[in-house]
C-alpha cells in the first residue's frame, strides 16, 4: 500500500468515523425527545381526567 492510499484510507476512516459520533448524537436526542414527549402527554392525559372529574388544575388561581 502507498502512502498515499494510506491518507485516502486514513481521510476515510475520519469520515466514517465522524458521521458515526453525529449519528449516535442525533439518536440520543431523539430518545431523550420521545421521553419528553411521553412525560408530557401522560401529564396532559393526567390534567384532562381531573378536569372531567370537575378538579381544578394545580397551580391556577380562579378570580373572580
Amino acid at each position: 500500500m502507498s502512502p498515499s492510499e494510506k491518507y485516502v484510507a486514513a481521510a476515510y476512516l475520519v469520515v466514517f468515523v465522524a458521521v458515526l459520533a453525529w449519528v449516535a448524537i442525533i439518536a440520543a436526542k431523539l430518545s431523550r425527545l420521545s421521553r419528553e414527549v411521553d412525560e408530557l402527554t401522560e401529564l396532559a392525559r393526567r390534567r384532562r381526567e381531573r378536569e372531567e372529574r370537575g378538579e381544578r388544575a394545580q397551580g391556577r388561581v380562579e378570580v373572580g
